[in-house]
């Protein structure tokens, strides 16, 4: 990855924090079940945690991008970006569903 080290470091503990606030709301939702909480509850942690990969989701999009970018970047060549960018399109692509 051509990222500085420095940037490449703060994403990856942004997105290691944001994972272990999932998991521990993963184990709440588990913890909802196994006490028979009311559906609405638990229907609401499933809604924060959706929303949580959603931003984890968007933060490694983001570092992927910028790889991809950093990547295009030191080498120029026609060919090359249209690999890369056809790589990037179709990962989006297949993200978001469509």
């Amino acid at each position: 990855m051509y990222l500085p080290e420095e940037l490449k470091e703060k994403l990856q503990r942004n997105i290691l924090s944001r994972l272990r606030m999932i998991e521990g709301q993963i184990r709440g939702l588990q913890g909802m079940v196994e006490n028979s909480k009311e559906c609405e509850q638990i229907l609401t942690q499933l809604r924060a945690v959706q929303s949580a990969l959603r931003s984890v989701s968007a933060q490694v999009l983001k570092s992927y991008l910028m790889k991809c970018y950093s990547e295009i970047s030191k080498e120029p060549s026609t060919d090359e970006i249209y690999h890369k960018l056809e790589k990037t399109v179709a990962m989006l692509t297949k993200f978001i569903g469509t």
